[in-house]
């Protein structure tokens, strides 16, 4: 699950620069097919935090 979070933050992390035209070429491709996410790159970064925490319940021993 941990992996599942580390990869959505990092996704999170793309879009907000795409978002903010920080990607040059790259990232207009990317919020092409993105668009959503681009527009709210937060929602994939909650997604993230949900599925870490959700890693830390399912593993207390």
């Amino acid at each position: 699950m941990y992996y599942i979070a580390a990869s959505l933050l990092g996704l999170s992390g793309l879009f907000y620069s795409a978002s903010h035209h920080e990607l040059g070429s790259f990232g207009a491709d990317v919020c092409l097919y993105g668009s959503v996410f681009c527009d709210s790159p937060g929602v994939v970064f909650t997604g993230a935090a949900l599925s870490a925490a959700w890693g830390m319940f399912v593993s207390i021993k």
